[in-house]
């Protein structure tokens, strides 16, 4: 018995050889950037000590690199790049404020507690 509900979605695509090479070295393209940068994060953090004094650096890149990497897969994947630019804005404007107020957050309560600690002597 064959359902009739089942939409095969591979036979309503309707686009030549040359727009399928160019919708494959795109997705090439993307799953190659977000290896490479995947890759330096990980090499960072096995490499780059909590103790070194390069690791504040660390901390930042890690964060600059995440919020490239999230963008980015907003903009590819859920096709938010091929809208118009207003509406861009519209959905990346108040998620940039926010992450960055959760950053601000977070730095803020880490510096406070490393304040309390030391004035306790611990």
């Amino acid at each position: 018995m064959e359902r009739d509900d089942l939409i095969e979605y591979s036979l309503h695509t309707h686009h030549s050889e040359e727009q399928g090479v160019a919708i494959r070295k795109k997705i090439w393209f993307v799953t190659a950037l977000l290896t490479a940068l995947t890759a330096v994060e990980v090499f960072l953090g096995s490499y780059i000590h909590q103790s070194d004094a390069a690791w504040p650096y660390v901390k930042w890149a890690f964060i600059i690199m995440t919020l490239f990497k999230a963008g980015y897969i907003v903009m590819v994947f859920m096709h938010l790049g091929d809208e118009k630019k207003t509406l861009r804005y519209v959905v990346l404007v108040p998620y940039i404020l926010f992450l960055l107020y959760l950053i601000f957050i977070a730095l803020w309560e880490a510096l406070a507690v490393g304040e309390a600690w030391s004035t306790y002597g611990v």
